[in-house]
């Protein structure tokens, strides 16, 4: 009905003027008029302008006052002859409605404000906020003064309002023909195809988005790492093992069977299975050895080892319960060959959630094991492996870890913060867990490790790692993050 008002009207007329006007003389929907308008533009049957005018609509206050009076005369009709005492005048009103009711009434000289009794000064009184608020309503136009009276006391606001004129186009038609996209068969036996208008095809048209996958900016982080360690001749260790038994996670790390770490605050046991069934017996009773009697220059931890304590389920809190796994297994190889291992793999502590910490995140570590290695190479192949990411500035701080002596915490100099950065921690693997597995007396490991969530936030200026990894991500993020590109030489 309004394409054909629309096409009609301009068949015997130049020009639409106002579509706001067209729409209301005819009774139909300026929504509708203007949609109809916008296709017929589309398909050049009309040319249409924009028409912008500024009018005026009521808040949500104005509204109510245009309906039940402006709280000033709800307050004066309030108002017996005799007059009334504030307390009762109040609980005739609402709160609201006495508030600005008493302000604006004195204002107007309306009311006398004792401070026993409240009376009138006048004896009638003309509602002349409602009548404003209703001509507005109405499409009516008021003058200058009481606009901004009422815009000041918030019961009016602008409002755009859009329209268009409409004129014929170079395709005007006083109907719309009717454009076909398919050439059927039922087209060519009845001859209807020569009757028939096709729609032009458009060449320029983009299909639809395809909604392919997106790389986690940690998967593309973790990727860059993997190359960098690939590059530096590093073999990845398997790590598809989340749950491990508290022999392998701490005991062959020789660390004590006491240690904080151990207790249920720090780390997730396992009810079901709650213990292993299978263990290296030889290998666990040195390794029980060590920890209550020492060997190869310690003292051990001088206390009674439980296997029970051994054989409890957990999930792994470092990768480093991996690399004890791999050494072992090389050790049983004979003779001696040197390796370079890493992983990037999830790792699990019974942490409080906050902006920087989370119960799960992913581990870095990697780790060489060769004949007559010393605390000078371990700070070199640290300097070759974080200037690969980008971090040239590099220091050390001593530190002390159960499996490692000496050890070192590893601190970047941030650019962008203007200060010194942790960013890891390193040592050499003591005698004590590595004699117990049957590598050589010659033979050391160094072993450096740092989380991956920490370089990523940094890389892609996230502060709160809850929007990194978790099921608060945005998954915008994920879609829009830029390619990663760490500082490889």
């Amino acid at each position: 009905m309004a394409e054909e008002a629309v096409l009609g009207y301009l068949e015997n007329n130049e020009e639409i003027g106002d579509s706001g006007e067209f729409a209301a003389e005819l009774g139909i929907d300026h929504n509708e008029i203007v949609n109809v308008i916008k296709s017929l533009h589309g398909f050049r049957y009309v040319d249409a302008q924009d028409i912008k005018r500024e009018t005026w609509v009521l808040t949500d206050e104005g509204k109510t006052y245009a309906s039940v009076g402006s709280p000033e005369v709800q307050l004066f009709l309030a108002i017996p002859q005799e007059g009334i005492t504030k307390d009762e005048l109040q609980k005739k009103l609402d709160p609201s409605a006495f508030k600005i009711g008493c302000a604006q009434a004195a204002k107007n000289k309306w009311v006398d404000m004792g401070k026993q009794l409240i009376s009138r000064k006048v004896q009638h009184v003309d509602d002349k906020v409602k009548e404003r608020l209703l001509q507005i309503q109405q499409g009516q136009s008021i003058g200058s003064d009481e606009i901004k009276a009422l815009k000041a006391r918030k019961l009016i606001v602008p409002q755009t309002w859009k329209g268009y004129s409409v004129k014929k186009g170079p395709n005007y038609a006083p109907k719309r023909k009717k454009v076909v996209t398919d050439l059927t068969r039922d087209n060519f036996q009845s001859g209807e195809w020569k009757e028939l208008e096709f729609k032009e095809y458009n060449y320029s048209a983009k299909g639809q988005p395809l909604e392919g996958g997106h790389l986690h900016p940690l998967l593309k982080v973790r990727a860059q790492l993997k190359q960098i360690f690939l590059c530096m001749g590093f073999e990845e260790m398997p790590t598809n093992n989340f749950v491990e038994s508290s022999f392998w996670n701490f005991d062959a790390l020789f660390q004590p069977q006491q240690h904080p770490a151990r207790d249920s605050h720090d780390t997730f046991f396992l009810e079901t299975p709650s213990t292993t069934k299978k263990l290296p017996e030889d290998y666990v009773q040195r390794v029980k050895q060590i920890h209550e009697y020492g060997g190869y220059g310690s003292r051990g931890y001088v206390y009674d080892w439980k296997r029970e304590e051994a054989n409890k389920n957990l999930l792994r809190t470092h990768t480093t319960a991996v690399s004890s796994r791999m050494l072992y297994q090389l050790a049983q190889k004979k003779p001696f060959s040197p390796k370079k291992y890493f992983s990037i793999d999830r790792v699990f502590r019974n942490e409080a959630v906050d902006r920087t910490h989370l119960a799960e995140f992913h581990q870095i570590e990697g780790l060489v094991c060769d004949r007559g290695l010393t605390l000078c190479d371990l700070i070199g192949v640290l300097h070759d492996f974080f200037s690969r990411l980008g971090m040239t500035k590099l220091k050390f701080k001593p530190a002390y870890n159960p499996y490692t002596e000496p050890s070192m915490e590893i601190f970047s100099y941030h650019e962008g913060f203007k200060k010194w950065v942790e960013v890891g921690n390193s040592g050499m693997f003591r005698p004590e867990m590595l004699q117990p597995m049957g590598l050589p007396e010659d033979v050391q490991v160094i072993a450096w490790g740092l989380s991956l969530e920490r370089p990523t936030m940094i890389l892609y200026g996230i502060d709160n790692i809850r929007d990194l990894f978790g099921p608060k991500v945005d998954l915008g993020l994920i879609k829009k993050n830029p390619i990663c590109r760490l500082g490889i030489d």
